[in-house]
């Protein structure tokens, strides 16, 4: 066929904020499914080239008056994922700022994209009014959902899909950058696109609450970190709200409107949700003993994950390699994406071959 392996493949593009360790949400909404998603296969190949990437110029969008943990963090990202089974063999795991490409290409989109577009994304003013006690009136978190195109579009290859996986609230993320891409196309290169419009792969994020039955989340204190060690899991689900109709341990309960039932159900076989119905609806069980139940499973979910985490946190050295090697090989496919993208806009290249050929007929052109 001509091609290669690699160009044949769909490719995958997601990432990460570095804001900490990860916990139970970022797990089972994103990683448990990117993990996943790196070891189908068909025809005994991988199904997709999976780049992931933890977005350190994304995480100064918001917090960029105190970087004093932004290094720490990104090594407990790159940790949590090695941890939760992404491998350096199978996936492409980078940091962004390794990847200069990531700025240059959002540089140059920043020349085409109207303002009224950016302004319109959902998360702009949902996050002004949340985050209120940050000055996020700053170029950067502007344009921070054009950085995040810029991510996605350095991983397109015209000859194969590239999917971003994400859930249902990114999906207005993923059409901007498709409409950025339509953008590029028509205005530079309609006659050879550079850029393939990406499609959502629309993954299940199930219902996630925090201990304190909000949804899990670092800014409300309410985590379950994936490297949690045993004792802390269980002290932490003992406290966990649960129905306020239980008030006493006779009274009967309602598991559809407990968070911990709704933990129940992502973590814990069949078998024992059935019984945590059913003892919860009789008053047949305490609430200590159903979260005694969950915290078995949670535990269990998660000693696997710990026990790969500190193998990798006694190599330091071996972590910052890995994202080495995976900043070479992005930064490879990045590179072509960006010089095609350079090209169309009429800029004048330094690569050798084919581009120092069209630069010299350019000079010819202007000297005629």
């Amino acid at each position: 066929m001509g091609m290669s392996e690699h160009t044949e493949k769909p490719r995958i593009l997601s990432g990460m904020r570095p804001t900490g360790k990860l916990h139970l949400g970022n797990y089972m909404g994103a990683l448990s499914n990117w993990v996943r998603l790196q070891n189908e296969t068909v025809g005994g190949q991988r199904k997709y080239d999976g780049y992931f990437c933890v977005v350190d110029y994304h995480a100064l969008t918001t917090d960029y008056a105190d970087p004093s943990q932004l290094r720490q963090n990104t090594l407990d990202v790159a940790l949590d994922w090695l941890a939760a089974g992404l491998d350096p063999d199978k996936s492409t795991m980078f940091v962004q700022s390794h990847v200069p490409q990531h700025a240059e290409l959002h540089l140059l989109l920043s020349m085409i994209t109207p303002l009224g577009w950016l302004e319109r994304v959902p998360s702009y003013k949902e996050q002004q009014e949340n985050l209120s006690g940050k000055d996020l009136h700053t170029y950067g978190f502007l344009g921070y959902p054009l950085l995040q195109a810029a991510d996605i579009l350095l991983y397109g290859n015209p000859k194969a899909p590239l999917y971003v996986p994400v859930g249902a609230d990114q999906v207005a993320h993923v059409e901007l950058t498709r409409e950025i891409a339509r953008r590029f196309n028509f205005l530079y290169a309609s006659q050879s696109p550079v850029f393939p419009e990406p499609e959502q792969l629309l993954t299940p994020s199930p219902k996630l609450p925090g201990t304190d039955g909000r949804k899990m989340s670092k800014s409300y204190g309410n985590t379950i970190l994936m490297s949690e060690p045993e004792a802390e899991i269980r002290a932490k689900l003992k406290t966990m709200v649960t129905d306020p109709a239980r008030v006493k341990r006779s009274d009967p309960g309602n598991p559809e409107i407990c968070p911990v039932g709704d933990l129940h159900k992502v973590f814990c076989s069949p078998e024992t949700v059935a019984k945590v119905w059913e003892g919860c609806q009789t008053a047949g069980i305490g609430c200590i003993e159903c979260k005694g139940w969950l915290a078995d499973a949670v535990v269990k979910e998660l000693a696997p994950l710990r026990e790969r985490r500190a193998k990798f946190e006694a190599q330091p050295a071996l972590v910052h390699e890995i994202l080495d090697a995976g900043a070479v090989k992005a930064g490879a496919v990045a590179s072509r994406t960006l010089t095609m993208a350079q090209k169309a806009c009429g800029m004048l290249l330094r690569d050798p071959g084919s581009a120092l050929e069209a630069d010299a007929e350019a000079l010819r052109g202007g000297s005629a």
